[in-house]
């Protein structure tokens, strides 16, 4: 079984002293049959009072205030998490019988949420790609992996492109993002075929061996499959999420799963940088596992980077 040391900080400078930071941090990986924390060591600015509770998903959510002038918040975690592998996927039940179940979770809790909407004006040309009728020809597994080989293929993985503020028609105008947004666009395809689908955070974890999502937080879904319960999926890397990805959080888009959210009284102006080192599979640090923080995109629209400028230019021209 795979276990993991995962280090993960979050840093916040303040171009001037802030005061009354109020916070909230999903951080605390999913305990259940298939993943087992050994330890979890949280340390933060101020060392605040933490409260923990669990939210209408069943994550732990954590929530702190820091009331003395500060020019920085730095949230450090560290976990020691062992991953259990999930039973082979059986898709040999009938595809219809399938797709009738389906059809029958359609109202029930907690199904209604992961089938709902959200707010997306490209949601027409979306169906054209995605030609529901011939999805439901074949296994809710088969067209959910489809669909996600067509969000890999058909989106260039490009860090700095988005921020945690760009909408979906903003990603599916581009064409290209970050795990955040291939998991956001695979969720609609899969909503637009009844096929419930729910959005995980967490941590990759492939002894760098190439994959995208390594050295951040990771994102990807998981969609309800008749017979086999919830399956993760990930569109950035094109694979099923087995026992090499750590759970944090699950819900309905980012919003409910953003590791760290807050307010604070004082200077607008902020930096954040967020770092994620994670040691080799049997537990040992490895030589340079050391956490290096990395800036994030502006989420205030001021940044784009070229290839965002590019495309821009592009739709403009196709305009006039």
């Amino acid at each position: 079984m795979p276990r993991f040391n995962i280090h993960h900080i979050t840093k916040y400078t303040y171009e001037g002293p802030v005061r009354d930071s109020a916070n909230q941090i999903v951080l605390y990986p999913v305990k259940d049959e298939y993943q087992e924390v050994l330890s979890q060591e949280l340390t933060i600015t101020g060392e605040p009072l933490i409260e923990v509770y669990e939210d209408y998903y069943g994550n732990q959510i954590g929530s702190f205030t820091h009331a003395d002038p500060h020019s920085h918040l730095i949230i450090d975690s560290r976990v020691e998490v062992i991953t259990k592998p999930k039973p082979v996927i059986d898709d040999t039940t009938d595809a219809a019988a399938q797709w009738v179940q389906l059809e029958q979770l359609r109202w029930q809790v907690p199904y209604i949420d992961f089938l709902k909407q959200e707010q997306f004006a490209s949601v027409t040309e979306i169906l054209e790609n995605i030609c529901p009728d011939r999805a439901r020809s074949r296994t809710p597994l088969a067209a959910a992996e489809q669909l996600r080989t067509y969000v890999y293929d058909n989106f260039k993985y490009i860090q700095g492109v988005t921020s945690v503020e760009s909408t979906l028609d903003e990603v599916w105008k581009l064409k290209a993002g970050v795990c955040q947004d291939f998991a956001h666009i695979l969720l609609v395809f899969l909503r637009q075929i009844q096929i419930p689908a729910r959005y995980v955070s967490g941590y990759i974890c492939p002894n760098k061996n190439g994959m995208r999502g390594e050295g951040a937080t990771h994102a990807w879904i998981e969609a309800f499959i008749p017979f086999n319960g919830w399956v993760g999926l990930d569109p950035t890397n094109n694979c099923v999420a087995g026992d090499l990805y750590v759970r944090l959080a699950v819900g309905r888009s980012f919003s409910d799963c953003s590791p760290v959210k807050g307010t604070y009284k004082g200077s607008a102006g902020q930096m954040l940088e967020v770092g994620v080192s994670v040691s080799y599979e049997n537990g040992r640090a490895s030589e340079d596992a050391e956490t290096v923080l990395a800036p994030q995109p502006s989420v205030n629209g001021k940044e784009i980077n070229s290839y965002r400028r590019y495309i821009e230019m592009m739709q403009q021209q196709q305009q006039q």
